[in-house]
């Protein structure tokens, strides 16, 4: 089941030096949204990315969709896609089938994550009878499993469910001596967390490239939920900024460019080996915010 590598590992490529940038997908849940879908690969697919992740839906929900799509992407285009893998509702039999699936697509990159509670991210998490429980064990089961390139979360804010700061850096220490090669930051708005999560998990022997990740803001009701839901914090500043505009589009278009081309900009200052853009499907704001730092001349 192992997959043939014929280039290096997204982990070694991202420890390479040389800035990397991405952008992450998610299943849709019609054929509307699946034309519009492939629409954005397309026009994501001009700026040469990196890779392409496609995460799963709340819970799981996605799964069948996630596979198929991670699969037509690996054979139809020139993107490298990472597909997400979570522990959510699923037994150790289930996971291998699906990282066999990803195996015979010839996807040997894999984002393994423990993933939010079915009935949302303010509920209690419960373990399947036959599953894991940690995001650790999960990547040590793709690692036994082939020749995989195996990403994981990280958390500038910290995670919901961490005690502190320093218990979170050492779970992202422990994911990395499991076998990950990289981190995915999920998505935030003040550079110094990002500062502060790589120090912490430096301190606590964290090697891996872990790239900090964007979400352009395109609806200010929308990014507040996601922000609940997630557990990022949507700074008071930004939110009075958003707020004086919120009614109108254009507007909160422009500044959410604005934002995150500027947050952009410090991360790679600071050090980041490259910038992860959550594009909610859609490829208008993050082709600007890409185009604003000037990587369409990189």
């Amino acid at each position: 089941m192992s997959p043939t590598r014929t280039a290096p590992s997204l982990g070694s490529v991202l420890a390479g030096g040389v800035h990397s940038f991405s952008f992450e997908l998610f299943p849709p849940k019609t054929d509307a949204g699946e034309q519009t879908l492939w629409q954005t690969v397309r026009e994501l697919e001009a700026l040469k990315p990196t890779f392409v992740s496609v995460t799963y839906g709340a819970g799981g929900s996605t799964q069948d969709r996630t596979v198929r799509i991670t699969r037509q992407i690996a054979e139809h285009t020139t993107l490298l896609p990472v597909a997400h893998l979570t522990c959510v509702d699923a037994s150790v039999d289930d996971l291998r089938k699906v990282i066999a699936q990803y195996s015979d697509a010839g996807v040997n990159t894999i984002m393994a994550l423990r993933g939010d509670p079915i009935a949302g991210p303010e509920s209690q998490w419960v373990q399947h009878p036959g599953g894991l429980p940690h995001a650790d064990e999960l990547v040590a089961l793709v690692r036994s499993l082939g020749a995989f390139s195996v990403g994981v979360a990280a958390f500038p804010e910290g995670h919901p469910e961490s005690g502190d700061f320093e218990d979170d850096a050492r779970v992202l220490a422990a994911k990395q001596d499991a076998g990950a090669e990289f981190a995915i930051t999920q998505f935030f708005f003040r550079a110094e967390d990002y500062e502060r999560l790589v120090a912490r998990a430096a301190a606590h022997g964290c090697t891996m490239p872990i790239v900090p990740g964007l979400m352009p803001v395109t609806n200010v009701a929308q990014i507040e939920r996601f922000a609940v839901l997630s557990g990022a914090q949507f700074p008071n500043e930004l939110a009075n900024k958003f707020g004086k505009i919120k009614d109108d589009q254009s507007a909160v278009h422009e500044l959410g460019v604005e934002v995150a081309a500027e947050l952009g900009e410090k991360l790679l200052a600071m050090g980041a080996p490259g910038l992860h853009f959550y594009t909610l499907n859609r490829s208008t704001s993050t082709r600007e915010v890409y185009e604003a730092l000037g990587l369409n001349q990189v």
